[in-house]
């Protein structure tokens, strides 16, 4: 039977968001080509992790040693590249995030597989796989056709689909006998943890986006207040890093970060395509910009064509009057 092999990505104990999606996306193949959907998951201590994985794949394989605690790429490699060579997949999908591009390339190498990297969607039509990515930094989207090979590996971008959990439970099998040869011009010294103060704009439910239309520093108050009353975290478009209103982590777009919030609420942002791309997955999007033709408008769920700062007050106040404040 045909299948689909999926890289489980974690960290600190818990699965990252985008393994979800990932695993959403090779569903969607499973379904599609008759063929099995594995989940692959390595690392100590992640027996639990299996558990939860298991209603997302048909099967879930487990490695478990000391020695991947953390990610570690020339342990992963060894151990997929056990997995693929026994079992064959159609293709290997991997989370696009520093680890998956670390892993992927030199995973392709060692066993002669093509890799597409950075992919928005993936199909198969008449046994080829064909994706879809962006060039030219998102300007120009591409239908690409990969030939020549039965296998292929590639890295899955985040924030381009939905996890969906299924009732049935996959199984779980524990993999034995593999022996890893140790990397001693390698090693995993330390895992840094962000700040605590840092703000995760990935997680966040409620985001309060600001753009070019909010003026200059003075007027950040008010954004904060709505983002306090609303109980979001503050995000921007790239003229405000310019700017130097808010720091890098919060810019949201083609150069920063991907979100898909419950609710996006984009203000003064005009909505070029480079911060489209990182918002466009939210699950409803409030843009209010007072030029009525201003793009943001064409991704929005509602949209507010006046003036911010005649705006956001009666917002801010409504909200207050609906919570009791």
């Amino acid at each position: 039977m045909k299948e689909i092999l999926i890289l489980a990505e974690h960290r600190m104990g818990k699965l990252r968001d985008i393994t979800f999606e990932v695993l959403t996306k090779g569903r969607e193949l499973a379904r599609k080509n008759n063929a099995r959907l594995t989940a692959v998951i390595i690392g100590h201590d992640i027996k639990h992790l299996a558990e939860e994985l298991a209603y997302y794949a048909d099967e879930v394989l487990i490695f478990e040693d000391q020695r991947v605690r953390e990610f570690h790429s020339e342990y992963y490699q060894q151990i997929l590249s056990s997995i693929i060579l026994d079992r064959k997949p159609e293709i290997i999908l991997i989370p696009h995030t520093s680890c998956g591009i670390e892993l992927a390339p030199s995973l392709a190498i060692k066993l002669n597989i093509p890799v597409i990297t950075d992919v928005l969607d993936a199909s198969f039509e008449n046994g080829q796989l064909i994706v879809i990515r962006e060039y030219f930094g998102g300007k120009l989207r591409a239908r690409v056709i990969l030939r020549g090979s039965s296998h292929y590996i590639a890295t899955i971008r985040a924030g381009i689909s939905k996890s969906e959990k299924s009732e049935v439970k996959g199984r779980i099998t524990e993999m034995r006998g593999l022996n890893l040869a140790d990397t001693p011009y390698k090693r995993v010294i330390e895992l840094t943890k962000p700040p605590p103060e840092a703000t995760d704009l990935t997680s966040a439910d409620v985001i309060v986006a600001v753009g070019r239309g909010i003026g200059d520093a003075k007027n950040l108050p008010l954004i904060e207040e709505l983002s306090r009353a609303i109980g979001g975290v503050i995000a921007c478009s790239r003229p405000i890093i310019d700017m130097r209103l808010l720091p890098k982590e919060r810019l949201v777009g083609l150069s920063g970060k991907v979100v898909k919030p419950k609710l996006y609420i984009a203000i003064g942002i005009s909505g070029q395509f480079y911060h489209v791309y990182g918002m466009m997955n939210s699950e409803l999007i409030v843009a209010i910009n007072k030029d009525p033709n201003a793009p943001i408008f064409n991704v929005a769920d509602y949209g507010i064509a006046r003036d911010i700062f005649e705006v956001l007050p009666r917002l801010i106040n409504k909200i207050r009057e609906i919570k009791g404040e």
